[in-house]
């Protein structure tokens, strides 16, 4: 007998069934599964993203009606799909797509890119199939009347700095980056990834510790999911390449973003050997502040193929 028949029959026997649907309901969470910690699924871009997202419960569990969300994917470099430096457009629509179901408000795809912006977004293929999606929606904001200082007030090192004012005022933030190799940090990743939502990230570089302050920014912008786009991964020469690309067909979900990027870690080769997510100092420090799991070995992963 399957699990949902065997709960049926169950119900059934205590005359559950016949009851009003809330006490029902509470019945039937109560057999459920839990739902996972990460989800990764293998596929192409777009059906990938939505088969990781619904494994943890669907964005409906992230996105609520009428809210305003922020989607921070990676689209710095003025480079095709293939080369790994830039979200794969297809993930990042798939994401769009299960925002708008979810019935969000507004919708923005926001980053402060590091070369020339309208190549970027052309070469990356983000602008066609943003405009094809929703026109507007995607933005550059480089221009500092769209940022507001504000504080960062558990900041160890990195005590403030000016955030895009949709950012600040978004209810829900999803990271989508792509998974790519760092020459500074290690790795760039979700928490990484969230540089581009602030005015001036070289302090991060100068003044500051990188991984300190990366954890620092952390601590103000938080994802509520994290969507990491492995279907290609930059293994060297990151973030802007050309490096090594490796072609796992991979998308890796998690409501934690530092799980979701320590399983990426884990998962392939950086710089031509294994890592552990220990290895990398900002998603050492993330745990030891208590921003999320690296533990990955203690964490439900659910893999699923589409």
């Amino acid at each position: 007998m399957k699990r949902r028949d065997f709960l049926k029959w169950q119900l059934t026997g205590l005359g559950l069934l016949g009851m009003n649907a809330p006490l029902l309901t509470s019945a039937q969470e109560a057999f459920a599964e839990p739902l996972p910690d990460v989800a990764v699924a293998r596929g192409e871009p777009g059906p990938a993203a939505r088969a990781a997202v619904n494994q943890l419960g669907g964005m409906g569990r992230f996105v609520k009606k009428g809210q305003k969300v922020v989607v921070k994917p990676n689209m710095s470099f003025a480079r095709a799909p293939e080369s790994a430096t830039n979200t794969h457009p297809e993930v990042l629509r798939e994401v769009l797509v299960m925002c708008k179901e979810a019935g969000a408000a507004k919708i923005l795809v926001l980053d402060n890119v590091l070369q020339d912006s309208e190549l970027c977004l052309s070469r990356s293929g983000i602008r066609d199939m943003c405009n094809a999606f929703q026109p507007g929606i995607c933005h550059n904001v480089a221009h500092s009347s769209f940022f507001a200082e504000s504080a960062l007030p558990q900041g160890l090192e990195m005590r403030s700095n000016a955030f895009m004012k949709d950012v600040l005022e978004a209810d829900v933030i999803i990271a989508v980056p792509v998974a790519k190799s760092h020459g500074s940090a290690g790795v760039s990743l979700s928490l990484k990834g969230q540089m581009g939502l602030i005015y001036d990230r070289h302090v991060m570089h100068s003044r500051y510790d990188l991984s300190a302050s990366i954890v620092d920014l952390a601590t103000r912008i938080k994802p509520a999911l994290a969507v990491i786009d492995a279907t290609r991964v930059l293994t060297t020469n990151g973030p802007g390449g050309p490096g090594k690309v490796i072609l796992p067909g991979e998308v890796i979900a998690s409501a934690d973003p530092v799980a979701a990027d320590a399983t990426a870690v884990a998962s392939y080769e950086w710089y031509g050997r294994k890592m552990q997510p220990r290895q990398v100092p900002h998603l050492r420090l993330a745990h030891e502040r208590g921003l999320g799991r690296i533990d990955i070995d203690a964490l439900v992963t659910k893999r699923v193929t589409v």
